[in-house]
């Protein structure tokens, strides 16, 4: 039995080194951890179990029956993370380059499936070269059975994904159909086609960087919810997103002890400045709102003028949704609205309530918005309010100005608690443009049509410019002071606690795409 342990502790050991010591110092000269390194920061301490450590690939082509690396080329297991049980797959680069191909991609699903039927959240630690391209075919059939079970898997149970390195290609796909995807600063990039095929295709000179890196992806294309600085932060960073969310989609939103205090919170009376036109940081009326220093935010550095995160409300998780009138005044836009749809589903198909924050001024006119699509756009986010069944509760700060006063989780599309800062000014449109359009005749023929239309201005104003018309016929609940926020938020939250919603039999809806 001595010889067969011994042998058992040698092939363990052989699959501990990956592709071996230059590799891995190769790996680490380019300022980024191996795939065990990930692993072991990410789990618990002694938490983690591998299954298919000793996997190898099956193929002769091209002289690889001569490169046996045990693992071929990805971790994969479980564990706990703060004590919950989480699958974690880890890309190794240091072994083929982390491509995948039939044996890696059958490591891949099988932990998957487990995390399906167990109802436990998947995370995939991304850096790959791609497709082996000496297995052909088998790798591209890899790559669906991934995407196939990435779908199947969608609102059932967290999918986070983290690119690490290079992620290319068919690759890209996997983590475009996860929930939330972290990108390394520097040291990871993602596109479909490389710098060398757009060269040969557009003749357009581009770095890997500038096409898909970080920065490109958080700030542009939207495809990535957090940049982060490195390895370490990237893996802090998602153990800290898992405290926000559940296990499945059939558990409550987490809930943390919280010893009740005084809830009112003065400094929110004086956030919303006296001039209509002046702008303010709504991430602090968020701050003053939610459990001190518990606000994450997602993608923060795209689409500015709406903010999206998670946060603690009375120990007890929450998704918000705000505009942000301190970028573009808070107009909605195509890129707003598929920011903030996306998230409202997130929240939704995991049980995680939602505040919303709102000071809207319209949607943004223009050509550029109405050629990429402001209609469809518009109605994803309209659409995800709509059907969204979790407890959601709005809070009209000052603006809620035609169509997107609607969006915005209005009493009309299924917003259980609507309330109204008294700064409110809830309209078909801003009092200006609407003195020109009804009093416009009146205007032209008075005798200082400047002093009649600031008249009519103020007139239209005091109809329509406050919540007050909109609270006499039901849309607001209550209208209350801003400090009082926190403790109306904080109980009717527990109010709804056990909404129970009855809709109409489908096979799913047909979502505006």
């Amino acid at each position: 039995m001595t010889s067969k342990l011994d042998t058992l502790n040698s092939k363990k050991a052989e699959a501990l080194k990956g592709g071996g010591e230059k590799r891995i110092e190769s790996q680490h000269g380019k300022g980024k951890l191996t795939a065990r390194e990930r692993v072991q920061l990410l789990l618990d301490d002694d938490s983690f179990e591998e299954i298919g450590m000793l996997t190898s690939h099956r193929s002769s082509n091209f002289g690889l029956d001569k490169q046996q690396f045990p693992g071929d080329g990805v971790v994969t297991g479980y564990g706990t993370v703060n004590g919950r049980p989480i699958y974690v797959f880890s890309q190794d680069f240091t072994v083929f380059g982390g491509s995948l191909a039939e044996m890696h991609a059958k490591k891949i699903v099988r932990i998957m499936d487990l995390s399906l039927q167990n109802g436990v959240p998947l995370i995939g630690l991304n850096d790959s070269g791609g497709a082996r391209i000496q297995e052909g075919v088998v790798s591209l059939g890899g790559y669906a059975d991934i995407f196939y079970r990435n779908t199947l898997a969608s609102g059932v149970v967290p999918q986070i994904s983290a690119i690490m390195g290079p992620c290319a290609g068919g690759a890209v796909y996997s983590p475009a159909l996860t929930d939330f995807i972290y990108m390394v600063q520097d040291s990871s990039f993602m596109f479909v086609t490389g710098p060398n095929v757009v060269k040969t295709v557009t003749h357009e000179e581009v770095t890997s960087e500038e096409l898909g890196g970080a920065s490109t992806h958080s700030q542009k294309s939207g495809v990535a919810h957090f940049s982060v600085e490195n390895d370490l932060k990237c893996i802090n960073d998602i153990k800290k997103l898992l405290t926000y969310i559940p296990q499945n989609c059939e558990e409550q939103s987490p809930r943390y002890a919280y010893e009740a205090s005084d809830e009112l919170r003065e400094g929110l009376n004086n956030i919303v400045p006296e001039n209509p036109n002046q702008p303010y940081d709504m991430k602090e009326v968020i701050n003053e709102i939610v459990d001190e220093g518990s606000f994450y935010e997602v993608h923060e550095a795209y689409a500015e003028n709406i903010v999206v995160g998670f946060a603690l409300l009375g120990g007890k998780s929450i998704g918000v949704v705000a505009n942000q009138p301190a970028f573009l005044a808070g107009v909605l836009d195509n890129n707003a609205s598929n920011k903030g749809g996306r998230f409202v589903r997130f929240c939704d198909a995991f049980n995680i309530p939602l505040l919303v924050l709102e000071d809207v001024p319209g949607f943004l006119p223009g050509t550029e918005q109405e050629w990429n699509g402001i209609i469809n756009n518009g109605a994803k986010l309209l659409y995800a309010f709509c059907e969204a069944t979790v407890p959601r509760i709005t809070i009209i700060t000052r603006k809620a100005y035609g169509g997107a006063y609607d969006v915005m989780n209005s009493k009309h599309i299924g917003a259980d608690m609507n309330y109204a800062w008294p700064s409110s000014e809830i309209a078909v449109m801003g009092a200006k443009g609407a003195a020109e359009i009804i009093f416009r005749k009146e205007i032209q023929g008075a005798e200082d049509p400047e002093a009649k239309w600031k008249e009519k201005e103020a007139e239209y104003a005091e109809l329509f410019a406050n919540p007050y018309n909109a609270a006499k016929h039901g849309f607001i609940d209550e209208v209350i002071e801003p400090s009082e926020t926190r403790k109306k938020l904080i109980r009717a939250f527990d109010m709804l606690k056990n909404k129970v919603a009855h809709l109409p039999k489908k096979k799913h809806g047909n979502i505006p795409l």
